[in-house]
Order: C-alpha cells, then structure tokens, then sequence
C-alpha cells in the first residue's frame, strides 16, 4: 500500500477561492480514482494562498482485474445491429459467445480488463482534475492551453511507501510532475524535495509555510488575543475576518498598531467596517469606554525590527482611510443638525426602488401608512411608528452608507440621534431590517416591530402585485427571507395579526394606483375603507360605488377578483415558510396541515398554538387512539354518505339509543359540549384537546359493542347521526383527515 501525495504550486490564489477548491481538488481526485477501481484508506485536502494539497492514504500498488459481461443483439439479428455492439465492446465476432435464451440464442460479450498500476491512473486522473478544475474564474496564462486561477509553477505528486517515494509520471503543458516544492516567498524561497506527506508537512513547518488553514487561523486569533489582553483590551471577534486573513498569509505574524486620536471617535461600526473592508484589521475594544481604539494586523513574514516598518505603513494608510469615514461622518452630521432627517429622505424620491413600484420615497409613504395601521395591533404609538417610517430609511441617501452599504441602518440610529429623535424611533431605524436570518435577532420593540413588519410587508406584497415571485431555487428579491422574517416576528411577540386584510389593503393600493390610474384621494379612500370594513368585498364595492363615473372605474372593478386571488397566493406563500419554520421544531407536515384547513389561517399565532397543540396531542396514547376512532368514524360515515346519497349530520337521538355503550356515548358527547366550546372561545386548544382525549374511552367502547349497520334502519340512521357528531367535534378543533393515516 502506498501514500499519495499532490502539491499544486501556484501564484496567490484569492483566499475566498481556497477552501472550496481544497474540497474540488478532493472530491475530483477521489471520485477519479475510485472509478478507475483503487480504493484509499483515507483523504485530506488543504490550501493556503500559494497551493493546493492533497493526500490520500492505503492506496493499492494496482487496481484489480475486472470482467464485465454485456448482453448484445439476438444471434438471428441484423448485421448492422451486430456491429454497433462490437464497435461499443471493441472486441469481434470471434470473441462473443452465443447462450442459449428463452427466445433464442443472444450474443454475450466478456470483457477482461486487466488491472493498472496506481501512478498510471494517478496521472490520468491528476491531468484531468488539473485541465477541467472548476475555480469561478480562471484564464490561460502562458502559451499552453491550460487555465488556471493564477499562474500554476509546479507540481508535486508522488507516491510514497516503505521502499521510498516514486514521481508520477506526468506533463502538463510544459509543467512535469517532481518531488520539490518551495518555501515561504521571502523567509525560505529555495526548493527541497520531499518524500512523503509527514515529511512536506515538517519541511513546509521549517521553511514558514504552516500548510493547514485552521492551524493558521487557530494562531492568529491565540496571538491576537494575547496581545489585545495585554494592553488590557479586548478583541472583537469576526470569524468570517479571520477565515479570510488565514487565507491571505502562510505564516502569521500579529501586530497590534494604535488608531490615531482623531477618528476615536467615530461610531464604532464605522471603525470596524473600514478597517475590515479596506485593510483587512481586526477591531480591539477598550472595555472601559466601548471605543473600537487599537487594530491588529497580520503580516506574511518576520522581521528584522519585529514589524515596526510594516505596522507603521499600515496605520499611515489607515490614517488616510478612516480621514474619508470621517470626513463622511461630519459631512452627514451637518446635514442632519442643519436639515434634520427629513432632507435625506427627501432625496430619495429621485432614487429608484424598482421600475414598477416606483421611487424609494413612494415605498417609504406606503410603509408609513402601513405602520400607523399596524401599530395599535402591537402596542405603538401610530404617529410614532409613521415618524420612525419616515425617517427608517433615510440614512440610505447618506455619505457614508453610500461608503458603507452594510451599515444601513446602524447609521440610521446614530442620525436619528443626533436630530433630537426618541430613543424608540432611532432603534428602528436599525432594527426595521431584522431579522435578516434565521439565527438574527428579533426585535421587540413596539416600534420597531410596526415598522419591520411594514417594511417586509410591503416587499412582499409590491413584489406580488407585479408577479415577481419566487420561483425554483431562484429568489432575488429574497422573498423567502422576507416572509419567514414576518414570521418569526410575529411569533416572538405573540402578535395577533391577520394577513388577510393586510395584503388585501397593500394589494389594492398598489393596483389600483398602477392598473386603475386612481389618484391619491381614491386610494386613500380604499385604504380607509378596507381598515374600516375589514373584509375586503364590502370595503371594494364602497369604493366602486363612490368611483363609478370616474377614470379607472372599470380597472378597478377588475380588482374585485384580481386582489383575493393574489391575496390567497400570497397567504399560500407564508404557509409554506411556516411549515419549514415549524419543521424545524420537529412538528410534523400532517398536523400543520391539519390546522392550516381551519378558519382563522391567516392569525400565525393562532395556527401555530393551535398546530403545537395537536402535535402534543397526537404524541399522547389517548391522541393517538382517538384519531384512530375519529378516522373509523369519518370512513363509515363516508362510505353510508355515498351509498344513501344523503348527508348524516343532525337528528341523533338518545331514545333510539339501544346498546349501553351506544347511551354512554350520548351521555361522553353531551357532557364534552360545553367545556370543548369554552375552551375553543378562549383558544385553549390544549384544553380542547384535553376534552376531547376524555372522549376515548367511550368512543372505543361504542365500536367494540354496536353494530353500526343495523337492519333497523331507524336505528341505524341514529348511529350515523351519532358518528356526525364524533366527526364533527374532532374536526372543531383540527382536520383531523389530514393526519397521515387517517
């Protein structure tokens, strides 16, 4: 068995690059060599910014023999059949064997493979991975045809065992396959050979080269750390920051470098971003005043003067890029002490959000308006949820946002701030965009919940009216972020909101205003009008009477179909972000289904209590069993319903009642009345279910003693009638025919 070893050499890859190609340059080998028929004990791949490595373990001195049969055309067959088989076998007639079948004979091919040594499919294998390598971008970079992210100097392959280490033959445009590799580029830039993987790696170690990224990664934040606690502050930590510099540098030197005076005092977003973005600087906190006041950087080298040159160019250049996000900084401080916020989102009515739901000012106005609606439902003050509107999205038109994308939002606050604003209304300027995930917080905050949901809401509604939805794996607009963002939001607050008129009141804004060509009083109205009424029919036919002799008229007549059916679409949409939410709490599809078919599937607090307690319900014996007495009882009742032609639904009568478990039943359902009703009014849907689980016992008891289909038929109507009403308190507080197995 022998060890192999694959170093591709290159200039520096972008570090963004590295770690997906060590996991391409796995899996093609591996698959490569698998199909060609060696086996290994086992794979590692690694990268850092000057190479690709990869080893594999226990390979085999040669892939096995094989013999492959293949089935070919009847004997009695046309000759051309015949020889599309031979030309696919490449064998000749001579060399078939004809075997007798049931429906004659049939010509069998025996293909005999012998087996090849491991450096030959190595190479095969190694040339192929090389020339078809998957990198996002590549380009040729000499008179070869081969395309690489960077310039590739070498390769190292061989195969190592006891005896020694072997090269595998191979030649790529120039480039032969040896033992040798470098060094660091500056520290230990002379070649040496290697003989197997324990060996490069030591070598590597001794020439600067730390060939593992996480080993690298590992050192710089122990380094950085260190020497943030020693000067007594703290590192903030970035893990996407540091996988992103362990892919920059092949032996980590950390140097911590002060921030001058002048900028301590920016936001401390502002100072971390910078210096992330631009220089690709950790962040070190005093903990005693919160300000972002020293960096650490990481070079690619040792020196002389333990880095005093290069922290000293580094801050002169950090100097001149935090003088621009101070200069930015200022700049919009002026504009809010002199014009307030409401200059900046004056500007943005020249600033397009999309070319059919207008200017990013006119999605602010409809926000607004949707905030104030929203704000009572989760306890806001209206005029301050419509100002927080108003003013959410105005750092957008800022200068350093402009700089900054990613800081929309945090910058937002700190305006907000600085122009006298309540501390409620400057938390949702940041908090309106959460959450953005499903790990990222939930605001709670009155205000700033009227005006997330606003926001979301009108995305996903804009984007409905103009049919841009989701659609596959394809979502731009990020729709499905957006939904399950109004999900969780409403959940983490126990909001009762339902959707319905929302949508409803969003939809018609927006098509009545494009299709209808509505002017500002007609939506309006129907705005006032849909929020007063609360059912959208009513609401429409008040607006249509009031606009019949008017432009539109007829358009928006043609909403009276138009708006439910994208409404119920979109409602369809958040149902289906539901279930993945609700999954993920180990809550079955079936039982959200079960509730999703009951009134009142708009209220995501509702279903949700509801759906969490039937799943409780269903784990439970009495849960279990019951569905099975409910889906018995729904199967004759189905089954008698469609023989007779007639619906068995009322008239159940206790004097027809002849069997004692047939009276007990009466006696189980008419005491469950009552208390299933109360709890159902109250939404203690645990406390139905609890109800209904005493139900069982008697439920099971009527099967086993009556006989359903009776010769009696007044008796037996009675007891479908009876069956009915079973059915029909199961399915007051579920649908239950939705539970798998019912």
């Amino acid at each position: 068995m022998a060890d192999l070893l694959i170093e591709l050499f290159s200039e520096e890859i972008p570090a963004r690059m590295q770690g997906r190609a060590a996991e391409d340059l796995k899996k093609l080998v591996t698959d490569g060599v698998v199909e060609a028929g060696l086996t290994y004990g086992g794979a590692a791949a690694f990268a850092t910014p000057r190479r690709l490595c990869l080893t594999l373990t226990d390979l085999p001195a040669m892939s096995p023999d094989t013999q492959e049969e293949r089935k070919g055309p009847r004997t009695d067959a046309p000759e051309k059949a015949l020889e599309g088989f031979l030309r696919s076998t490449g064998l000749t007639k001579d060399q078939l064997e004809a075997r007798d079948e049931k429906k004659g004979q049939v010509w069998y091919a025996v293909i005999a493979k012998q087996g090849r040594p491991a450096a030959d499919i190595v190479a095969e294998v190694l040339e192929k991975t090389i020339r078809n390598f998957p990198w996002p971008k590549s380009m040729r970079w000499g008179a070869g045809s081969l395309k690489w992210v960077r310039p590739l100097h070498s390769i190292l392959c061989i195969l190592s065992d006891e005896g020694g280490a072997e090269v595998v033959p191979l030649d790529i445009d120039g480039i032969a396959a040896g033992d040798t590799t470098q060094g660091h580029r500056f520290m230990a830039p002379g070649p040496f050979k290697v003989s197997s993987f324990d060996d490069y790696q030591a070598k590597l170690k001794k020439a600067c080269v730390v060939l593992d990224p996480a080993e690298r990664a590992e050192t710089i934040w122990h380094d950085a750390e260190q020497a943030a606690f020693a000067a007594g502050f703290e590192l903030v930590e970035d893990k996407g920051l540091l996988a992103e510099v362990a892919g920059l540098v092949e032996w980590p030197v950390v140097l911590m470098g002060d921030i001058g005076a002048d900028f301590i005092d920016l936001p401390p977003e502002v100072l971390q971003t910078s210096m992330k973005e631009h220089q690709k600087f950790f962040s070190v906190k005093n903990p005693k005043t919160g300000r972002i006041e020293k960096f650490v950087t990481v070079a690619n080298r040792e020196t002389a003067d333990d880095g005093a040159t290069i922290l000293a160019g580094n801050q002169k250049v950090l100097a001149a890029r935090l003088s621009d996000a101070k200069f930015f900084w200022e700049n919009d401080l002026r504009t809010v002490a002199q014009h307030g916020m409401t200059s900046m989102s004056e500007s943005l009515t020249n600033v397009t959000f999309h070319r059919e739901l207008g200017s990013q000012s006119e999605r602010i106005d409809r926000i607004a308006a949707l905030a104030r609606r929203i704000a009572p439902m989760v306890g806001a003050e209206p005029d301050e949820a419509v100002l927080a509107a108003k003013v959410a999205k105005a750092d957008l038109a800022s200068e350093m946002v402009y700089e900054f994308p990613e800081l929309q939002g945090i910058m937002g606050r700190y305006y907000a701030k600085r122009a006298g604003l309540s501390d409620a209304v400057a938390d949702a300027c940041r908090d309106h965009y959460s959450p953005l995930g499903p790990s990222d917080d939930v605001p709670t905050a009155p205000v700033s919940v009227a005006v997330a949901l606003a926001d979301k809401l009108d995305t996903l509604t804009g984007f409905w009216a103009i049919d841009e939805k989701p659609t596959g794996s394809k979502d731009p607009y990020a729709l499905r972020r957006a939904a399950l963002g109004v999900i969780r939001l409403v959940l983490a607050n126990d909001l009762r909101l339902n959707l319905d008129p929302v949508f409803d009141m969003q939809l018609l804004r927006l098509k009545g205003a494009r299709e209808a060509a509505l002017p500002n009083d007609g939506v309006a109205m129907m705005i006032d009008e849909i929020a007063d009424h609360g059912v959208f029919a009513a609401a429409l036919e008040t607006v249509l009477d009031a606009f019949k002799d008017r432009d539109g008229a007829e358009a928006l007549a043609g909403l009276k179909t138009a708006v439910p059916d994208l409404s119920d679409d979109l409602l369809a949409f958040f149902h289906d972000r539901l279930k993945v939410h609700l999954r993920d709490e180990g809550i079955r599809h079936d039982v959200i289904d079960a509730c999703l078919n009951m009134p009142g599937n708009d209220d995501l607090t509702l279903l949700v209590k509801r759906a969490r307690a039937l799943a409780a319900f269903l784990a439970t014996e009495d849960g279990a069993n019951l569905t099975q007495g409910f889906k018995r009882a729904n199967n004759i009742l189905t089954q008698a319903e469609e023989k007779d032609g007639v619906e068995y639904s009322f008239g159940a009568d206790v004097k027809f009642a002849e069997a004692a478990e047939e009276k007990a039943l009466f006696a189980a359902l008419d005491s469950a009345a009552g208390p299933l009703k109360t709890a159902m009014e109250a939404e203690d849907f645990a406390g139905a279910m609890s109800v209904m689980a005493d139900l069982r016992a008697p439920i099971d008891a009527f099967f086993e003693a009556v006989q359903i289909n009776t010769e009696n038929q007044i008796v037996r109507r009675n007891r479908l009638n009876l069956l009915a009403r079973i059915r029909d308190i199961c399915m007051s507080v579920a649908d239950l025919t939705r539970i798998e197995g019912t």
